[in-house]
């Protein structure tokens, strides 16, 4: 069982990549369900196997604890802890290859709450892979795409597990903007000029300096862009986990379905 977890700031399209991801393995007919770790969404774009929403409720715990939809929701993510038990059982009944996990929309919620790497722990680090959500607009900007290097980066250090990074929503970019940005995953040299190239401005500078930081830590992934709308980059994200744990081999595929 491999645990494929998507990670990214609100908007980024965690939850429609879910869906996308989700209904294109059901296609391959390969063997996967879907977990929600988000208490908070109101109409998901899948059906969850597996629905966090079926432990914890929002509108109990404004109630319960006198608090706001901020405040549930950081209650919220600490419960998760206390429900792990059932959670990981419910998941291990499905027996599935692959496990797709969609995160909270508010992405502190998991990376920076104990909660979240109890969750990555206790289902396995060993057999997790966190995919990684480059949102389009942001990426855009040379000091944009290196701040989500950064989120990036600091996902990687509080979890320690296998990564990939997805530039998700490609559809929303010009071709031109598109190759633009794969080109500064590939080439840190390239990211670099373009940032001098933006106005010379204190932000520009810390910028250079967050990427000289980087760069010395082997930081920096290649991108996989993926358009959940037109369901390009599935296969990708398949290839690239495949490559992960099993060098490429491919899984099984549950051919009692055919």
């Amino acid at each position: 069982m491999i645990n494929l977890y998507f990670i990214g700031s609100a908007g980024s399209g965690k939850s429609t990549l879910t869906g996308a991801f989700a209904g294109w393995m059901q296609h391959q007919r390969y063997d996967a369900i879907t977990v929600n770790l988000d208490p908070g969404i109101e109409s998901a774009p899948y059906v969850p196997d597996v629905d966090i929403r079926d432990w914890i409720e929002l509108g109990g715990i404004m109630e319960d604890y006198g608090v706001g939809p901020n405040g549930a929701q950081i209650i919220a993510a600490d419960m998760l802890a206390m429900n792990i038990d059932e959670i990981k059982e419910e998941i291990e009944n499905y027996d599935a290859e692959y496990v797709i996990i969609d995160t909270p929309g508010q992405m502190e919620l998991f990376i920076m709450r104990q909660s979240g790497k109890f969750l990555i722990d206790s289902l396995g680090a060993d057999k997790s892979i966190i995919n990684f959500l480059y949102d389009p607009v942001i990426s855009k900007t040379p000091s944009g795409f290196i701040t989500l290097m950064l989120q990036a980066a600091s996902v990687q250090v509080r979890f320690n597990v296998p990564f990939i990074s997805i530039l998700t929503k490609s559809d929303l970019l010009t071709d031109d903007e598109r190759e633009k940005i794969l080109r500064w995953s590939r080439d840190l040299i390239e990211l670099e000029e373009a940032i001098h190239n933006e106005l010379p401005t204190m932000r520009t500078q810390l910028s250079i300096e967050f990427l000289s930081v980087l760069s010395s830590f082997g930081a920096g992934q290649v991108l996989l862009p993926v358009s959940s709308m037109y369901g390009s980059g599935m296969e990708d994200i398949y290839n690239a986990a495949q490559q992960i744990y099993y060098g490429g081999e491919d899984l099984s595929r549950d051919w009692d379905l055919l």
